[in-house]
């Protein structure tokens, strides 16, 4: 028996995504799959398309070219049998997206709402559960982020470290297969970025599939198990990360390095 038919089949698997913006395009060509129960780690300088990239995968963003598969079930657009692009109804992507859950650089927490508040509101109004139901699911998610004790706190009591964990056992509520992170603690200091990696380490051990985009180079090398660096929109390396910084490296990719040496780089170099 072939070795590769006994792979399991990706989470997400992305052919020939391009995205443009006006006349502008930020994404070329990009085939990447990312693998079930894993981590993988978008890195790259700023503007690079990383941040775009995940919204595509979220369907936040439209891609202009490509498909997306979402656990083999297309997203967004499908292939018919003339190999034309076709849009999906509204109710089918709505079922595949619901497979995804994603955490922002900003918290997006309502501000009258208490933490369980801002957990359990999706339940209740996505979901339909009673408002005891959504409660009792809510708080095993707080709990599991280490909040039960500020489930009655507002975000303007809490830290932002506190609030982006919030914000993750908001999108852990409503039980998604992946999660999507785009640049989770970008707006943190070092202390609170801390609290939110610990999170995302224990998802990562209890075999959460994720996609992360970050700067947290030591994160990305240590708890990934690919990274995937885009540089002017194009997947410039694809590996593990003893592929990806093992020397002799790739010189655009140690060149990107030398200007993150404070975000963690300074072990790989």
């Amino acid at each position: 028996m072939n070795p590769a038919s006994t792979a399991p089949a990706p989470a997400i698997s992305v052919r020939g995504l391009s995205k443009r913006f006006g006349q502008t395009e930020v994404l070329h060509g990009i085939d990447l799959d990312i693998e079930a129960g894993r981590v993988t780690c978008l890195i790259g300088p700023s503007g690079s398309g990383k941040s775009t990239f995940l919204r595509c995968m979220a369907f936040l963003e439209e891609a202009t070219t490509g498909t997306i598969l979402v656990n083999g079930e297309p997203l967004g657009f499908a292939q018919d049998d003339s190999g034309q692009r076709v849009r999906l109804s509204p109710q089918r992507i709505r079922e595949v997206r619901s497979q995804v859950g994603m955490c922002f650089q900003q918290f997006n927490l309502w501000p009258h709402m208490t933490a369980l508040g801002n957990v359990s509101e999706a339940l209740k109004t996505v979901r339909k559960l009673s408002r005891s139901e959504a409660e009792e699911r809510a708080m095993v998610q707080l709990k599991k982020v280490g909040l039960e004790a500020r489930a009655d706190f507002y975000p303007s009591q809490l830290s932002g470290g506190q609030q982006q964990r919030v914000a993750i056992a908001r999108a852990l509520a409503l039980e998604p297969k992946i999660m999507l992170f785009d640049e989770p603690t970008s707006s943190l200091d070092p202390e609170l970025t801390g609290e939110v990696l610990n999170v995302m380490r224990s998802l990562a051990a209890d075999g959460m599939t994720m996609v992360v985009v970050s700067h947290e180079i030591g994160f990305a090398a240590s708890v990934a198990h690919r990274i995937a660096f885009l540089d002017h929109g194009r997947l410039l390396l694809n590996g593990t990360p003893e592929e990806v910084f093992g020397k002799p490296r790739h010189a655009r990719l140690d060149q990107f390095l030398d200007t993150y040496l404070d975000r963690g780089a300074a072990m790989l170099v």
